[in-house]
């Protein structure tokens, strides 16, 4: 092409170059503000990033793995609050400042990407989601419509369609939420919307007594969300469970008739997959039959044990979870896929979730948008704003693949097992049941109770022992374990193993530090 490009007829591309380019205008102010041009320093933005990029990856993810650091450096509040510089002020501080509050940040918060942090139902730390996370939040997307968020909403059907082939369903629907117990929130009012759907346009006058049915070991959100809904917490059934803690069928048909000749309207039955504190499975099979025979939508929380079915070795678990019209399912704990990381899943494909949360905002869900508006899935969550929280999972999901996750699952209940085993063996611990899953539920007996008689004084003392050497063990940093009572047994040790950052000299380490922190007693 030669150089003597005719002016008039400029190459391709270069005309919106230089309409790109700005040009220096004359200040414009209003209100007493100058408008011209951005106020921020991007320069010195990204260099703050940049800083903080590197602490974050010396202090947090590079010491993770490292058993020699410590699990928490504990602080009472008054002290935290005085280590912390926790007032905001007029001005702006200097960078270097904030660099050294973000390096007492992470110094004085507990680290649950620790190999000894086993204190909930969430722990380690996934390298891949956590790349999805600095994405999301470097983006900062809010999906709800497409046309703002389409990378990640496609993300999320993936995700949401992978899930329901793992529960069995041929088909179904489905929505990320903050946290499970949103998840079953969301079942409960699914549930009564089905039962009855003018509840919707005419509230809770006139409606018959709504009740609902539950197991005594189930999570407290079902409370929660019945208090939060209007049906009441009196109106919750709380059917009584086994030995192991499982759900007895025959009391949750006791209770549906006893309900229905009080004049009440069962609708709605949650079992549980996974409890909190025990780790039990309630016998879904039986629980479905029951339900259909009375014509009652079953809802499962799995947000803990749902991750069982990416195995096929124990998967078993959860049979007849095919039968549930919903699930919520949380792959931020046993699957890591980070906080939060929670779905509600629904057998139902007549967009019944829209149908019931949807207030078709004009300026959000037009009808004549220039593309396929079925892909704008916000209006079937209760929230406006929500996070790309599938990405995280869906990254995960990318890097391990099905069988890595599998593996993941597999390794932590056979490191369950193991720790079961060496419970048995050494003396001063006494596990509280079997298990089946990774809650390992256990007390330590110090040397002082060993030969006293199992009696109220022996209970009594033994109660005190947990939480003393729980204080201990967070002083010390050590590690984290938590503890409870539980339906008249007295404190008690729950050991969740989840991270596979944890090794099998972790759990001898366990035992052995609680031993060390305890024999005094």
């Amino acid at each position: 092409m030669s150089s003597d490009q005719d002016p008039e007829f400029p190459v391709e591309g270069e005309t919106d170059q230089q309409e790109m380019v700005p040009t220096k205008k004359s200040a414009v102010l209003v209100d007493g503000v100058i408008l011209n041009g951005p106020t921020t320093d991007a320069k010195a933005g990204e260099k703050f990033v940049e800083e903080a990029w590197r602490l974050i990856m010396e202090e947090v993810v590079l010491k993770a793995t490292d058993v020699n650091e410590k699990v928490c450096e504990w602080q009472p509040p008054e002290q935290l609050k005085q280590l912390l510089d926790l007032e905001m002020r007029d001005t702006g501080e200097p960078h270097h400042r904030l660099l050294e509050l973000c390096r007492d940040v992470i110094r004085y918060s507990v680290k649950t990407n620790h190999p000894r942090f086993f204190n909930q139902l969430y722990a380690g730390l996934d390298y891949y989601s956590l790349v999805a996370r600095f994405m999301t939040e470097a983006l900062n997307p809010s999906v709800y419509t497409y046309e703002v968020s389409p990378v990640f909403l496609l993300v999320e059907e993936a995700v949401l369609k992978k899930m329901i082939e793992f529960i069995g369903w041929k088909e179904g629907d489905g929505i990320f939420n903050p946290g499970g117990s949103v998840s079953n929130m969301y079942a409960m009012n699914l549930a009564r919307y089905k039962y009855c759907p003018e509840i919707k346009e005419k509230g809770l006058s006139g409606l018959p007594r709504l009740i609902l049915f539950t197991s005594a070991e189930c999570h407290y959100s079902m409370k929660k969300a019945a208090s939060f809904l209007g049906i009441g917490t009196e109106n919750t059934c709380f059917v009584e469970t086994d030995g192991r803690g499982k759900m007895i069928p025959e009391e949750l048909e006791k209770q549906i008739w006893q309900a229905r000749k009080q004049g009440a309207a069962p609708f709605l039955v949650c079992a549980t997959s996974g409890t909190t504190v025990l780790g039990a499975f309630d016998p879904l099979d039986e629980i479905a039959d029951v339900c259909e025979r009375h014509g009652l939508w079953l809802h499962v929380d799995a947000s803990w044990g749902g991750s069982a079915l990416m195995s096929r070795k124990h998967r078993w678990l959860l049979q007849g979870i095919h039968r549930a019209d919903s699930v919520a399912w949380n792959p931020h704990k046993m699957l890591m896929a980070g906080i939060q990381c929670c779905a509600l899943l629904v057998k139902d494909k007549s967009d019944l979730l829209k149908k019931c949360y949807s207030a078709k905002a004009s300026y959000l869900f037009q009808q004549d948008k220039f593309y396929d508006v079925s892909y704008d899935t916000g209006d079937k969550s209760i929230q406006c704003s929500r996070r790309a929280d599938a990405f995280k999972f869906w990254m995960t999901w990318k890097a391990l693949g099905t069988l890595g996750l599998e593996e993941r699952v597999n390794r932590a209940l056979a490191l369950s097992r193991y720790l079961v085993e060496e419970i048995k063996k050494r003396e001063g611990f006494k596990l509280l049941i079997e298990p089946e899953y990774a809650n390992i539920c256990f007390w330590y007996i110090p040397p002082s109770l060993r030969e006293m008689e199992e009696g109220p004084e022996f209970w009594e003392k033994l109660n005190l022992v947990a939480p003393a050497i729980k204080e201990r063990m967070m002083k010390k940093g050590s590690l984290m374990l938590g503890y409870q009572p539980h339906r008249g047994k007295v404190n008690f040790f729950r050991q969740v193993v989840i991270s596979p950052q944890v090794s099998r000299e972790d759990m001898d380490f366990l035992l052995d530090e609680i031993d060390l922190l305890g024999r005094d007693m």
